[in-house]
Protein backbone atom coordinates (compact mmCIF):
# COMPACT_ATOMS: atom_id res chain seq x y z
CA UNK A 1 0.00 0.00 0.00
CA UNK A 2 1.65 2.90 -1.18
CA UNK A 3 -1.10 5.62 -0.57
CA UNK A 4 -4.19 6.12 2.24
CA UNK A 5 -7.18 5.32 1.35
CA UNK A 6 -9.04 7.71 3.85
CA UNK A 7 -6.68 10.70 3.20
CA UNK A 8 -4.59 9.76 0.45
CA UNK A 9 -1.30 10.31 1.63
CA UNK A 10 1.30 8.97 1.20
CA UNK A 11 2.91 8.30 4.66
CA UNK A 12 1.96 4.77 4.88
CA UNK A 13 4.28 2.48 6.63
CA UNK A 14 4.12 -1.19 7.63
CA UNK A 15 4.75 -1.44 11.17
CA UNK A 16 2.67 -3.00 14.17
CA UNK A 17 0.42 -0.72 15.52
CA UNK A 18 0.27 0.14 19.92
CA UNK A 19 -1.76 -2.83 21.15
CA UNK A 20 -1.52 -4.54 18.35
CA UNK A 21 0.76 -7.71 17.73
CA UNK A 22 1.00 -8.05 13.95
CA UNK A 23 1.94 -5.67 11.45
CA UNK A 24 -0.54 -3.27 9.26
CA UNK A 25 -0.39 -0.65 6.87
CA UNK A 26 -0.55 2.94 9.01
CA UNK A 27 -1.02 6.53 7.61
CA UNK A 28 1.17 8.88 9.19
CA UNK A 29 -0.81 11.51 7.67
CA UNK A 30 -4.44 10.56 9.65
CA UNK A 31 -3.47 8.03 11.82
CA UNK A 32 -5.95 5.24 9.93
CA UNK A 33 -5.06 1.18 10.39
CA UNK A 34 -5.64 -0.46 7.37
CA UNK A 35 -6.67 -3.85 8.32
CA UNK A 36 -6.53 -6.65 5.71
CA UNK A 37 -8.54 -9.33 6.08
CA UNK A 38 -9.10 -13.11 4.35
CA UNK A 39 -11.08 -13.19 1.88
CA UNK A 40 -14.62 -15.30 2.10
CA UNK A 41 -15.14 -18.01 -0.39
CA UNK A 42 -18.74 -19.18 -1.04
CA UNK A 43 -19.94 -21.92 -3.41
CA UNK A 44 -22.00 -24.97 -3.80
CA UNK A 45 -21.85 -28.60 -4.39
CA UNK A 46 -24.99 -28.95 -6.58
CA UNK A 47 -25.93 -32.94 -6.79
CA UNK A 48 -29.36 -34.75 -8.44
CA UNK A 49 -29.18 -38.44 -7.59
CA UNK A 50 -25.88 -40.14 -8.10
CA UNK A 51 -24.31 -36.75 -9.85
CA UNK A 52 -23.01 -33.67 -8.97
CA UNK A 53 -22.80 -30.32 -11.13
CA UNK A 54 -19.30 -29.32 -11.82
CA UNK A 55 -18.27 -25.84 -14.09
CA UNK A 56 -15.43 -25.49 -16.54
CA UNK A 57 -13.62 -21.95 -15.92
CA UNK A 58 -14.25 -19.40 -18.84
CA UNK A 59 -12.19 -17.40 -16.52
CA UNK A 60 -8.46 -17.44 -14.74
CA UNK A 61 -7.17 -18.76 -12.50
CA UNK A 62 -7.16 -22.33 -13.77
CA UNK A 63 -9.02 -21.12 -16.97
CA UNK A 64 -10.51 -24.23 -18.51
CA UNK A 65 -9.87 -26.96 -15.40
CA UNK A 66 -13.39 -28.24 -13.30
CA UNK A 67 -14.55 -26.44 -9.73
CA UNK A 68 -17.87 -26.56 -8.20
CA UNK A 69 -19.96 -23.23 -8.40
CA UNK A 70 -18.18 -20.64 -6.26
CA UNK A 71 -16.86 -17.18 -5.82
CA UNK A 72 -16.03 -14.07 -3.62
CA UNK A 73 -18.71 -13.30 -0.84
CA UNK A 74 -20.32 -10.01 -1.31
CA UNK A 75 -20.97 -7.22 1.46
CA UNK A 76 -24.59 -7.38 2.38
CA UNK A 77 -25.64 -11.17 1.81
CA UNK A 78 -24.95 -13.91 4.33
CA UNK A 79 -22.65 -17.01 3.16
CA UNK A 80 -25.98 -19.34 2.13
CA UNK A 81 -27.23 -16.05 -0.24
CA UNK A 82 -23.68 -15.59 -1.94
CA UNK A 83 -23.35 -19.61 -2.21
CA UNK A 84 -26.50 -19.47 -4.00
CA UNK A 85 -26.19 -16.37 -6.06
CA UNK A 86 -22.74 -18.07 -7.53
CA UNK A 87 -24.47 -20.97 -8.24
CA UNK A 88 -26.36 -18.99 -10.40
CA UNK A 89 -24.12 -16.86 -11.98
CA UNK A 90 -21.78 -19.58 -12.69
CA UNK A 91 -24.21 -22.21 -13.80
CA UNK A 92 -27.48 -20.99 -14.05
CA UNK A 93 -28.18 -23.61 -11.33
CA UNK A 94 -31.59 -23.43 -9.55
CA UNK A 95 -30.71 -25.22 -5.85
CA UNK A 96 -32.16 -26.17 -2.59
CA UNK A 97 -29.45 -25.48 0.23
CA UNK A 98 -29.49 -28.80 2.61
CA UNK A 99 -26.38 -27.44 4.66
CA UNK A 100 -23.04 -25.72 5.41
CA UNK A 101 -21.00 -28.84 4.37
CA UNK A 102 -17.07 -28.42 3.98
CA UNK A 103 -15.06 -25.18 5.77
CA UNK A 104 -11.36 -24.64 4.98
CA UNK A 105 -8.78 -22.04 5.29
CA UNK A 106 -6.37 -21.58 2.94
CA UNK A 107 -3.50 -19.03 5.28
CA UNK A 108 -0.88 -18.82 2.49
CA UNK A 109 -3.92 -17.20 0.16
CA UNK A 110 -5.81 -15.40 2.72
CA UNK A 111 -8.81 -17.41 2.24
CA UNK A 112 -11.72 -19.08 3.69
CA UNK A 113 -13.88 -21.39 2.03
CA UNK A 114 -17.38 -21.93 3.32
CA UNK A 115 -18.74 -24.92 0.59
CA UNK A 116 -22.99 -25.57 1.17
CA UNK A 117 -24.25 -28.92 0.21
CA UNK A 118 -27.32 -28.54 -2.14
CA UNK A 119 -29.78 -30.74 -4.38
CA UNK A 120 -30.87 -29.08 -8.09
CA UNK A 121 -33.87 -27.94 -8.09
CA UNK A 122 -34.38 -28.89 -11.96
CA UNK A 123 -31.98 -29.62 -14.99
CA UNK A 124 -32.97 -25.62 -16.43
CA UNK A 125 -28.71 -25.42 -15.93
CA UNK A 126 -26.27 -23.95 -18.04
CA UNK A 127 -22.75 -22.05 -18.49
CA UNK A 128 -23.17 -18.28 -17.19
CA UNK A 129 -20.52 -15.77 -17.57
CA UNK A 130 -17.64 -17.50 -15.65
CA UNK A 131 -18.39 -20.72 -17.11
CA UNK A 132 -17.37 -22.36 -20.33
CA UNK A 133 -19.69 -25.30 -19.81
CA UNK A 134 -21.71 -27.25 -17.08
CA UNK A 135 -22.38 -30.84 -16.89
CA UNK A 136 -23.55 -33.28 -14.18
CA UNK A 137 -20.95 -36.02 -13.37
CA UNK A 138 -21.15 -39.48 -11.29
CA UNK A 139 -18.02 -40.11 -9.36
CA UNK A 140 -16.19 -42.63 -11.82
CA UNK A 141 -17.10 -39.70 -14.71
CA UNK A 142 -15.54 -36.97 -12.22
CA UNK A 143 -12.32 -35.60 -14.55
CA UNK A 144 -9.95 -35.80 -11.26
CA UNK A 145 -6.99 -34.81 -13.03
CA UNK A 146 -9.08 -31.80 -14.44
CA UNK A 147 -10.43 -29.86 -10.93
CA UNK A 148 -8.72 -26.77 -10.58
CA UNK A 149 -9.03 -26.30 -6.66
CA UNK A 150 -7.42 -28.37 -4.03
CA UNK A 151 -10.62 -27.67 -2.01
CA UNK A 152 -12.79 -28.75 -4.26
CA UNK A 153 -10.99 -32.35 -4.64
CA UNK A 154 -11.55 -32.61 -1.07
CA UNK A 155 -14.89 -31.69 -1.19
CA UNK A 156 -15.81 -34.07 -3.84
CA UNK A 157 -14.05 -36.95 -2.68
CA UNK A 158 -15.80 -36.22 0.95
CA UNK A 159 -19.41 -36.13 -0.48
CA UNK A 160 -19.19 -38.92 -2.49
CA UNK A 161 -17.61 -41.51 0.77
CA UNK A 162 -20.12 -39.61 2.71
CA UNK A 163 -22.96 -40.60 0.79
CA UNK A 164 -21.45 -44.16 0.83
CA UNK A 165 -22.06 -44.02 4.30
CA UNK A 166 -25.62 -41.82 4.19
CA UNK A 167 -24.01 -39.09 6.32
CA UNK A 168 -23.11 -35.84 5.40
CA UNK A 169 -21.38 -34.25 8.16
CA UNK A 170 -19.46 -30.66 8.33
CA UNK A 171 -16.00 -31.19 7.00
CA UNK A 172 -13.15 -28.88 8.04
CA UNK A 173 -9.83 -28.18 7.42
CA UNK A 174 -6.79 -26.43 6.20
CA UNK A 175 -5.40 -26.63 2.67
CA UNK A 176 -1.52 -25.77 3.15
CA UNK A 177 0.92 -24.72 0.74
CA UNK A 178 2.38 -27.42 -1.42
CA UNK A 179 6.08 -26.59 -1.79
Amino acid sequence: MKFCSHCGSDAVTFSIPEGDDRPRHLCGGCGAIHYINPRVIVGVLPYLGDRVLLCKRAIEPRLGLWTLPAGFMENGETSEEGALRESWEEARANIRVDDLYTVYDIPHINQVYLIYRGELTDTNFGAGPESLEVELFREEEIPWQEIAFPIMSETLTHYFSDRREGSYPLHRGVITRKL
